[in-house]
């Protein structure tokens, strides 16, 4: 059932206007002339910032919803969007089935799922995890979606075909995979962090042909396959005129050349299984490990091993595992898996402030000026105030299933894929928007 409120109906055909976010003046985001729609996992500047200040900040299952669309199987896949359409990627709770859903933005109809693969024997994914978790990418006028070893393929969205798929890049994924595409200079650069081995590849986005594979030379210290798994998906920054491919790893953090994937730089910081996508603001990539130093910022100079001369700082406590943070000003924001929420002075590392409040968390912040959403696995979303000096909650707001997936933008709208349903939120009330 599509359900629609006629209260959010005005919010709809209300303007859409993007105004630039609140930059702090040395923050350099790794992709600001991209188009302002949400194109990939965090969004086209590949830290949950939207351009929108005026997102919604009250609703429930009875206010404020444009459309409510119920979607099956189970994937805790982002959307993205593109133009009219959200897209999802979708898998059957076995992943015997991996498909594309496109929905009208307006209406919130499925006007189409595409069959992207049928697996007779997919591998063991870990009830936890999805068979569907990463997140597709849109450019350029296409849409890739990735689904681990079981496969990738590139859709062109104006005749909403098959370009190239690709099913021979292989790892044991153990319990599932979890890092999503990037795009950057027509490559396609995807992770496998497997149980069994471990490599970067970049593919010639039209094509699908493999431009560079490279193998990850860590040295993990042990021969257990736990400890070589990793789920991060890399984000691309330019750092004093060089643009790198920041990755998480099991163990360690590598740098590479996005064009060759040659190695740059290696950051050793122990943990693993690392979920949470790396930030790039003040000159420093903030990384999250899940044990080890468990969060640390990096200067992203010099050559080969920088672990005892580029880290900056180190946070070991309450530190998210799965949750990507935020940047608003000089100060990172996040919410721990077990909802612990934190401000960090960026520069230093130091505390703010830190606040255990409810709830157990997977889904990415999202930043709308001087305001931050975190969605929890129960259906709660605590909207609250970047604010240095205290955890300020803004508003608490519940929907009857919870969040896996990181909030996505339309305009002025949220639109949020919980464990049974696709959501565009909004408000129908400007002033309500600006408070």
């Amino acid at each position: 059932m599509l359900f629609k409120s006629s209260a959010c109906v005005a919010s709809i055909l209300l303007p859409t206007t993007f105004a630039l976010s609140s930059l702090g003046e040395k923050e350099v985001c790794a992709h600001e002339t991209q188009p302002p729609s949400w194109n990939q996992f965090r969004g086209p500047t590949a830290n949950g910032k939207s351009r929108s200040q005026q997102l919604p900040i009250r609703w429930d299952e009875t206010t404020n919803i444009c459309w409510k669309t119920p979607v099956s199987g189970k994937a805790w896949s982002s959307p993205v969007i593109s133009e009219n359409t959200v897209w999802l990627s979708n898998a059957t709770e076995d992943g015997r089935r991996l498909s594309l859903l496109a929905i009208d933005t307006k209406t919130g109809r499925i006007r189409k799922e595409l069959i992207v693969f049928e697996i007779d024997n997919p591998m063991f994914c870990h009830p936890f995890n999805s068979y569907a978790s990463p997140t597709p990418v849109v450019a350029d006028g296409c849409l890739w979606v990735h689904y681990g070893s079981a496969g990738t393929a590139c859709l062109d969205l104006d005749t909403e075909k098959f370009l190239w798929t690709r099913q021979d890049l292989s790892c044991d994924h153990h319990r599932g995979p979890g890092s999503s595409p990037i795009f950057f200079d027509g490559i396609i650069f995807l992770t496998f962090d497997g149980f069994d081995q471990q490599y970067l590849v970049g593919l010639d986005a039209k094509t699908g042909q493999t431009i560079w594979r490279t193998d990850r030379s860590i040295n993990y210290g042990s021969e257990d396959g736990d400890f070589k798994k990793a789920y991060s998906t890399p984000t691309i920054i330019t750092h004093n005129n060089q643009t790198q491919l920041i990755s998480p790893a099991a163990i360690a953090t590598v740098a590479y050349d996005p064009h060759t994937g040659t190695e740059l730089w290696t950051v050793y910081h122990g943990g693993f299984n690392a979920a949470a996508r790396p930030l790039y603001s003040h000159g420093l990539v903030i990384l999250c490990t899940a044990k080890g130093d468990r969060l640390l910022a990096v200067r992203p100079d010099g050559r080969g091993d920088i672990t005892d001369s580029q880290v900056v700082w180190k946070f070991g406590k309450s530190a998210p595992t799965r949750p990507s943070q935020s940047v608003v000003a000089d100060q990172i924001y996040m919410v721990s898996d077990t909802g612990i929420f934190s401000c960090l002075d960026i520069e230093t590392g130091d505390v703010r402030w830190s606040q255990r409040y409810s709830g157990r968390y997977s889904a990415s912040l999202v930043s709308s000026g001087k305001r931050l959403y975190a969605c929890d696995e129960d259906g709660s979303c605590v909207v609250f105030q970047a604010n240095p000096e205290s955890f300020e909650v803004i508003s608490e707001n519940n929907l009857d299933s919870g969040c896996m997936a990181s909030p996505a933008v339309i305009g002025n709208d949220l639109v949020i894929r919980t464990k049974s349903h696709l959501y565009r939120i909004g408000s129908a009330d400007p002033f309500e928007r600006k408070q």
